[in-house]
């Protein structure tokens, strides 16, 4: 394959660095190129081999990174200056504001927080929702050689934002109205913390400035000061820390994740690899900024190719906000759209609660229009092969009077969406593929800045977590480090220039995750003949048998609430125990409707044993006998059900930011439960204390 480019190679050799512009959209031209003939040549692998090994090529070319993002953002601004970066709602309506406008509002917010006192390497937090003033805020800070640390406004205890604060040793927060008291409640808290700058007009209280004034004396800037200011934007180095990004704690303190300017610089190369971006594409990030998901390929990766992107309109609340989703997706008109599986998950109930309102016959329509689909599309690389291809006209025609109906709800311009934060179940990518809007799967961690590798319109196959993204080694290993051959699972391990630096203040976690330039993430999965990454799970995650035999839970947990319409949320137990436990979240409404419907009153003691029996019945489905038999080694199903007597959510920590159980929280939390699951009471599902607590859900 290297004679593909041997002709490629010798030009680019002979390039200079002043060559730098017209290299770089040579690249994306010939990137484009390769992708279109990947896409339109589905079945010929060729043109995605060239399209990888050009990339691979080309990363290794030092003149052709842009090593630092304030060099990325002044190439996108020199390329699409008069383009919209970014739509924000003013009065009532998207209004856009210009790649040359947006660098004018980071020079001179730059030039003012430099009149504040902050300087190059110099730690500022930053917790606010998506807006225009927390982009410009964090390339202003980049501008100068800033340290952001970016804060999640989903972050709750006072504790939480304390300790990120102080471990990071921020000297500055940058926060919006909406966050302000948060900061306010734990100053005493935090005393290395010099100012606090609020994006919006209030009465500022100690420590607090407005960020309107750090603006308007960044107009005032004079020629010293802006001499000043370019020169250490000059001296910013590839390799200098952007972000210190927090891990979720789950198990331990946060650890600070260092990543650099070029770990973001080339992860959104490596992205674009797999998915073509065009200049006219918008999307809404409705995922929060501080996700290292939307922050690398929400924001930079459209940036970088003069995109555009618009936050979801803030509301009085949160719950306020959510509610303005659907109205901004058809105000925006996205091309496609980041999601997490909770997210997904929504926007099919609402698909198929339109669809029910409209009626029996619609609804029994729909339902034989998505299994034709089904049975047309495969797992999608294979669409339309082995005779499914005879499917193709009565696809094409419900497309037409049904599907098509239904992404004009999504604005009707969206192409795909791209699932990360966790897997997405399978049924759920067959759903959305069938009705024209395919959510393909990703794969990452923030300590990779974070894209590993993507399902994408180029290669694509439900159930995986796609191909290996551009300029990334990959090896699978297992617990003795030796690399496991195609096919067998084991840990997960990735090498390239968007691994991150190391944890702040950790070197004991970076020695340990980090080897020889290796990220070791965590988490089990393997490699199939077609090169598609599969992951099926954290290794601190797995269920240990007492013979040492391990498992992977997610999948069971993930079946059992996806497929029965009483259960809301799983967590499975065995560490090393003789079987496996389950705690098990009912959905009590869907409970309520049932026991009325079999003529009993919800809330008498019948009801009770009624509700148990029914969450019983259906992990049983996935036993001999069960409509789901032998989808799972029946040693991993759990042997004893407890029925929790709250929610795992993000108020009780027993949830994530981005929707993930936290498993060790759970375990802590209701660690006398377990052990009872684990007595001959406990293994009665009927037993004292699940009816004390169903009774509770019930009431």
């Amino acid at each position: 394959m290297n004679s593909h480019f041997k002709y490629f190679t010798v030009i680019i050799k002979k390039l200079t660095l002043n060559n730098f512009i017209f290299i770089n959209r040579f690249a994306s031209l010939i990137n484009a190129l390769f992708s279109q003939l990947s896409t339109a040549f589905v079945g010929s692998t060729i043109f995605q081999k060239i399209n990888f090994l050009f990339f691979y090529y080309l990363a290794n070319f030092k003149i052709l990174s842009m090593k630092t993002i304030p060099e990325f953002f002044k190439e996108s601004v020199a390329n699409y200056g008069n383009n919209i970066l970014i739509h924000e709602k003013k009065d009532g309506k998207y209004q856009g504001l210009t790649y040359k406008e947006i660098d004018e509002q980071v020079k001179t917010l730059a030039a003012g927080l430099y009149k504040h006192g902050l300087r190059k390497g110099d730690r500022v937090a930053l917790l606010a929702e998506g807006r225009t003033e927390w982009l410009v805020s964090e390339l202003a800070m980049l501008h100068l050689g800033i340290i952001d640390v970016p804060l999640s406004v989903k972050l709750i205890e006072p504790s939480e934002i304390a300790f990120r604060i102080n471990h990071s040793e921020s000297k500055a927060i940058i926060v919006s109205g909406g966050q302000v008291e948060k900061v306010r409640g734990i100053l005493n808290q935090m005393p290395g913390i010099e100012s606090i700058i609020v994006f919006d007009e209030i009465d500022p209280k100690d420590k607090e400035i407005l960020y309107s004034d750090i603006f308007n004396a960044g107009k005032e800037a004079g020629s010293k000061i802006i001499a000043e200011v370019d020169t250490i934007n000059q001296s910013i180095k590839g390799d200098d820390v952007a972000n210190i990004s927090y891990t979720s704690g789950t198990t331990a303190d946060p650890k600070g994740i260092m990543l650099t300017h070029r770990n973001y610089t080339a992860n959104t190369e490596q992205g674009t690899s797999l998915f073509v971006i065009k200049e006219e594409y918008v999307t809404l990030l409705i995922l929060p900024w501080d996700h290292s998901f939307a922050h690398t390929v929400g924001l930079y990766t459209m940036i970088g190719k003069g995109a555009s992107i618009a936050p979801i309109e803030l509301g009085k609340t949160p719950m306020e906000t959510l509610k303005n989703i659907p109205k901004n997706i058809k105000e925006i008109k996205p091309y496609f759209l980041l999601s997490v599986p909770a997210l997904a998950k929504n926007f099919k109930k609402n698909i198929e609660a339109g669809i029910k309102a409209k009626g029996e016959t619609t609804e029994k329509l729909f339902n034989f229009a998505l299994s034709i689909a089904y049975k047309y599309n495969k797992l999608g690389f294979d669409k339309g092969s082995g005779g499914s291809f005879i499917y193709k006209p009565l696809y094409n025609l419900f497309d037409k009077i049904l599907f098509s109906k239904i992404r004009e709800g999504f604005g009707g311009r969206l192409m795909y969406f791209v699932g990360g934060g966790a897997l997405l179940d399978i049924e759920l990518q067959r759903f959305f593929f069938a009705i024209g809007m395919p959510m393909y799967q990703g794969y990452g961690l923030s300590e990779a800045a974070p894209v590993i590798s993507s399902n994408s319109p180029i290669s694509h196959k439900m159930g995986s977590s796609g191909r290996i993204v551009a300029n990334l080694k990959i090896r699978i290993l297992d617990d003795n480090g030796n690399e496991m051959p195609i096919g067998q699972k084991g840990e997960i391990v990735v090498k390239g220039e968007n691994v991150m630096k190391g944890y702040w203040k950790n070197e004991k976690a970076t020695n340990e995750t980090l080897k020889d330039g290796w990220l070791h993430t965590g988490d089990i999965g393997y490699l199939d003949k077609d090169g598609f990454l599969y992951v099926l799970g954290r290794f601190k995650s797995l269920l240990i048998g007492n013979d040492g035999e391990k498992y992977s839970p997610e999948g069971i947990e993930e079946a059992l609430t996806d497929q029965s319409i009483f259960i809301d949320q799983v967590m499975l137990h065995n560490n090393q125990n003789p079987y496996t436990v389950g705690l098990i979240v009912p959905n009590a409404a869907a409970l309520k409707q049932e026991i009325k419907s079999q003529g009993k009153d919800p809330k008498s003691d019948e009801a009770i044993n009624l509700a148990l029996d029914i969450v019983k019945k259906e992990v049983a489905e996935y036993l001999n006998g069960g409509q789901y038999e032998n989808m799972f080694p029946a040693r991993w199903l759990p042997a004893s059900i407890g029925i929790p007597d709250e929610s795992f959510n993000e108020a009780n920590r027993l949830m994530n930011a981005t929707m993930k159980v936290i498993r060790g929280n759970i375990e802590k939390h209701y660690g006398s439960l377990l052990e009872y699951l684990y007595t001959p009471e406990g293994k009665n599902i009927v037993n004292d204390k699940n009816r004390e607590n169903m009774k509770k859900w019930l009431g």
